[in-house]
């Protein structure tokens, strides 16, 4: 990425296991991958070739969007029932003609409805956040960041880890375009006067521990086990 305008926040999550307990998960779950109708193969058929601790990016935006326009709309008002028509700035309105249905009801003396067309001006606040993971897919947040859940020095960890750290595939510019898109919403087709404003709150970074494992079973089949080492949770 090249884009230089945002001001990123990087956040690199902990890890509640460590690679030793990793390394137990694995060895317990590790012939589920090559399980083939409904028959695992030995734990002895199925091999840890390498198990690699990846930083994997989640890009999070969130903003806020105002604005204010005016559309027709028509408004339906009653009256009483010797009300023929209302005058209303320069223009003359008259009454709806009853239904056959609705002067059974009510007879010629039930309120009587007039239409008057008219501009609402219309004001719109929507604030709200979008994240996506590092290939660019939208997902659901589901981490809890607070100071008990981030580590310190999260440049210091990305660096020493650089090798393995997945930066995102998106861009900042088009991940904010998705953010507007989605706190705009359509709007109505007939509108004038149109007055909006897109503000970016914050653009963070958050980095993932997980680990990845590499496994080789029978017939020297290749398949990829991953640990979500934040939440100790198999992907």
């Amino acid at each position: 990425m090249t884009e230089n305008k945002y001001d990123i926040k990087t956040i690199v999550l902990k890890k509640i296991i460590d690679e030793k307990e990793a390394s137990v998960i694995i060895e317990d779950k590790k012939t589920s991958l090559f399980k083939k109708l409904l028959k695992k193969p030995s734990p002895e058929e199925v091999h840890v070739q390498s198990l690699t601790l990846c930083y994997e990016s989640i890009l999070k935006i969130s903003g806020r969007y105002v604005a204010d326009y005016f559309r027709k709309s028509t408004h339906i008002i009653s009256v009483d029932s010797n009300v023929k028509e209302v005058v209303l700035g320069g223009g003359i309105f008259p009454i709806e003609s009853k239904s056959t249905l609705r002067k059974a009801f009510v007879g010629n003396r039930g309120k009587n409805k007039i239409e008057l067309p008219l501009e609402e001006h219309v004001f719109i606040e929507e604030e709200g956040e979008v994240t996506f993971d590092h290939h660019g897919r939208e997902i659901k947040f589901q981490f809890t960041i607070n100071s008990k859940t981030v580590e310190n020095y999260p440049q210091q960890i990305l660096k020493s880890n650089s090798s393995t750290t997945k930066k995102p595939e998106i861009t900042y510019d088009v991940a904010v375009e998705q953010l507007k898109i989605i706190l705009k919403k359509p709007l109505e087709q007939d509108i004038r006067n149109l007055n909006d404003k897109f503000t970016l709150n914050t653009i963070s970074e958050i980095y993932i521990p997980i680990f990845e494992a590499r496994l080789v079973g029978p017939n020297k089949k290749i398949e990829i086990f991953r640990i979500d080492a934040v939440r100790n949770k198999i992907l």
